[in-house]
This record gives C-alpha cells, sequence and structure tokens, in this order.
C-alpha cells in the first residue's frame, strides 16, 4: 500500500526534475498547473523576475456558476479563461509547466483549452 505522503512526496520530485530544465522567460513564461482534490489553478509565470503575470482558479468569481469545479469541464474553462486573460496582456507563447502530474485529464484539459484559446506552447 503506498502512503499518501509518499505520493505527494512523489509528484514533488518530479515536478523538481521538470523545473530543472523548464524556466520562463520574459518573451515565453510559463504556464504552470496544479490540482487538488477539489480545485484546479493555473498560473503564467515570468521566472526572470519571479512575477506571476496571469492567474485563473476554479475559486474565481467568473466561474462561480461550475457546479463541479473539480472535472475535466471545470478544467477546460480554466485553460480557456488564462489563455484569454495572457492575450489581454500581449502574451503569446508559454512554456507548458505540468507540475509533476501525468499529461492526462484535467492536467491535459487545460492546456488542450489553452491552445484552442490562442496560447501557443
Amino acid at each position: 500500500m503506498i502512503n499518501k505522503q509518499d505520493r505527494k512526496l512523489n509528484r514533488i520530485t518530479r515536478h523538481q526534475r521538470i523545473r530543472r530544465r523548464l524556466t520562463g522567460t520574459t518573451e515565453r513564461p510559463r504556464l504552470c498547473v496544479y490540482r487538488s482534490n477539489k480545485h484546479i489553478y493555473a498560473q503564467i509565470i515570468d521566472d526572470t523576475t519571479s512575477n506571476t503575470l496571469v492567474c485563473a482558479s476554479t475559486l474565481d468569481a467568473e466561474l462561480k456558476s461550475l457546479e463541479k469545479t473539480w472535472n475535466i469541464d471545470s478544467a477546460k474553462k480554466i485553460g480557456e479563461l488564462v489563455a484569454k486573460r495572457a492575450k489581454a496582456k500581449g502574451i503569446e507563447t508559454v512554456v507548458f509547466d505540468r507540475g509533476g502530474y501525468i499529461y492526462h485529464g484535467r492536467v491535459a484539459a487545460v492546456a488542450e483549452a489553452a491552445r484552442e484559446a490562442g496560447l501557443e506552447f
């Protein structure tokens, strides 16, 4: 039986391994995804200045109408919202950071929706 703490530690280790070679610049900031059991969060981060440029989550006021905040449909809405906010700030291309999660399910839904809304990875 796998301990819950071990799974969390393994995800953090995978994320650190990814982050060694993946950084967001001013020209291509990093689109970082975090998912919890109830919510999903996405941020666009410029690592050179350590600033969050754009963020979106299922806790936003624009998405209060969602019945469930932990499914793929809500993840797609987050992808569209973060892409719309990025376009408004003039961000066209990003580097995708899956946060140590498998590129599957909600994480993939955020990426696909952001691509469809106009962000380039």
